[in-house]
């Protein structure tokens, strides 16, 4: 038998596991074990006054702009399309997450963008 030290989102559990079973299940598992302390997510700071935008929206994979389909300035719905990203020959619509106002579009047609480039924002 081996014992194994798991964790699993900041909960720690002791598993062990049977070697040469035929079945290859895994012993029930003790009771978790005391977390190790976590230290607490920072508190979000509310935005000051003239930020550009609170809502980033950020590309999902890494890619090349095909189109800009909303400017500064113009009011969108949640599910409108926002920019065209190709990655991998593939068209993806980048939509917006919420009801707003486009406060910035931070890429132009043609761009290439890595995975988590801030695309635009939006309040």
């Amino acid at each position: 038998m081996k014992n194994y030290t798991i964790t699993v989102n900041g909960n720690v559990y002791n598993v062990t596991v049977e070697e040469g079973t035929t079945a290859g299940v895994a012993a029930p598992a003790a009771a978790p074990a005391p977390a190790a302390p976590v230290k607490a997510a920072p508190a979000k700071k509310a935005a000051p006054a003239g930020n550009k935008g609170g809502v980033k929206i950020v590309a999902p994979m890494p890619g090349k702009i095909l189109g800009v389909k909303a400017n500064a300035g113009d009011q969108v719905k949640k599910g409108q399309v926002v920019l065209v990203l190709e990655a991998m020959k593939m068209e993806n619509e980048i939509v917006a997450p919420q009801d707003g106002k486009i406060v910035s579009v931070d890429t132009q047609t043609g761009a290439s963008v890595e995975a988590g480039a801030v695309l635009a924002t939006m309040e």
